[in-house]
């Protein structure tokens, strides 16, 4: 069973749109995804797709805890599915 793996693929997916969405928003100054919301889906199995949407939509790259933060839970989290893929997890079949 792959869940922990597909679970980090939705959940990066999510942030990834959820950081285009607030992006979208911002320039048309229209309701905007809360901070905690942005930062809820990163820390839980969204931090890849939340930097790669911070990067490809230009969002939130001047906040340094942006910056710094969700680079750390894309390493978090390129880490343990390298970890699933690399060793003989039985959690990744």
């Amino acid at each position: 069973m792959e869940i922990i793996p597909i679970f980090i693929l939705l959940m990066s997916i999510t942030s990834f749109i959820v950081m285009g969405y607030d992006k979208s928003q911002a320039k048309k100054h229209k309701q905007r995804v809360s901070e905690r919301t942005l930062w809820t889906l990163a820390i839980f199995g969204g931090g890849i797709g939340a930097y790669l949407g911070m990067q490809m939509f230009r969002h939130k790259t001047k906040h340094t805890n942006f910056r710094v933060g969700f680079l750390m839970l894309l390493i978090v989290y390129v880490f343990i599915l390298f970890w699933l893929f690399k060793t003989d997890s039985p959690i990744v079949a």
